[in-house]
């Protein structure tokens, strides 16, 4: 009986939704127009009558984080100077907005496997926007700066390919405000919701949050893990402010150039390290690990089949405050309902204790074509 009520209940408010779904759309999308064009100065900037953008993606990205650490982990002193950075790595896919409030969805289709997912939401004088990335990188740069490895081995590492996969995880959000919004557009450079009409420049301030979850704490990867001093996983939690300035230059017709540069004082830094243990040293220890009889294969089938990790503890370090960088560029043309845009962004961001400095830098590029409908 409660599953009946339940289905009749939810036939009842589809249908009521769908009776008004029409009219609600309309005023959503009445609002969102007039709130498009409220307070901008027409002569600079324009909004298309065709308020959806359908536009197809492509762009290459890449991470690297360094992190030079040393503490205590269950009483067990470690030290850790890794030095991760993912493979350029190449995604297609689309994005669909109406008036800069829109999604976006990429996939993997060279070098490392992941997809991409963002939000955004622009406004005259604002814009919120968000990028999920999720990496899997099984032949990832390794610099592994261990007294156990000889330079030889050391720049092997470097070109090692993994059984498991690095695994990263980002989601970075930024909302910035502008001081000139009446004259000077952000959604023009980056969604393409509006028409830059002439050349014009705002003082912005922004907010941005980041955060960064790489784990390869694999008993395949325990090696790894040994010669990281035992770090297996980092989880990374930051909070940034900064103000800097953007301009837009219309040089010809449909023609506009963005340059943005926005210092950063990220006062939220704080950083996990999960420390593991592995049976590395034991397995070294085994005859039979030295029988010269024995073939590569062989051997690693061995090895790997009888190497294994456990946890043994976590250490969380709050850093003060430090200061990073996000810059920006982009270019668009615009001819008839159609456009063509490309452009680059650059955050870096440092942390620092006692025992723990580093910092990530992550970029991407993105080139689309996208039709106003």
């Amino acid at each position: 009986m409660k599953k009946i009520a339940i289905c009749l209940i939810g036939w009842l408010l589809c249908a009521v939704a769908a009776m008004a779904q029409g009219g609600f759309i309309r005023k959503v999308g009445t609002f969102i127009d007039s709130m498009a064009v409220k307070g901008l100065d027409r002569r600079y900037i324009d909004a298309p009558e065709r308020p959806w953008q359908i536009i197809a993606r492509a762009n290459v990205n890449q991470t690297i984080l360094s992190m030079d650490t040393q503490g205590d982990l269950v009483g067990m002193k470690y030290s850790a100077n890794p030095y991760l950075k993912t493979e350029p790595s190449q995604y297609v896919g689309f994005w669909a907005g109406y008036r800069g409030y829109g999604v976006g969805y990429t996939v993997n289709v060279g070098g490392d496997k992941g997809s991409s997912f963002t939000i955004g939401a622009t406004g005259g004088a604002y814009g919120i926007n968000v990028r999920i990335r999720s990496i899997q990188d099984d032949e990832p740069y390794l610099n592994l700066e261990s007294d156990l490895l000889s330079e030889a081995e050391k720049e092997a590492w470097k070109k090692a390919k993994l059984t498991d996969p690095i695994r990263v995880k980002t989601v970075i959000a930024d909302g910035y405000y502008l001081f000139n919004g009446k004259k000077f557009s952000y959604a023009a450079a980056y969604d393409q919701s509006v028409i830059q009409k002439r050349s014009a420049g705002s003082l912005m301030a922004g907010l941005m949050y980041n955060y960064t979850n790489i784990d390869y704490a694999t008993d395949s990867n325990g090696d790894i893990v040994y010669l990281m001093q035992g770090v297996g996983k980092v989880k990374l939690w930051q909070g940034s402010v900064g103000a800097g300035y953007a301009y837009n230059w219309v040089p010809a017709r449909g023609l506009l150039v963005n340059i943005m540069a926005m210092p950063m004082l990220t006062f939220v830094n704080k950083l996990k390290v999960y420390g593991y243990e592995t049976n590395v040293e034991e397995l070294l220890d085994d005859p039979y690990c030295w029988n010269p009889d024995l073939t590569d294969d062989e051997w690693d089938d061995w090895f790997y089949g009888n190497l294994h990790i456990s946890p043994i503890g976590q250490e969380t370090y709050n850093s003060g405050l430090s200061l990073g960088f996000d810059a920006r560029m982009s270019l668009t043309y615009n001819v008839g309902r159609w456009f063509f845009n490309a452009y680059g962004q650059f955050n870096n961001i440092r942390y620092r204790q006692t025992d723990t400095r580093g910092y990530l830098n992550d970029w991407f590029v993105n080139t689309s074509i996208g039709i106003r409908l």
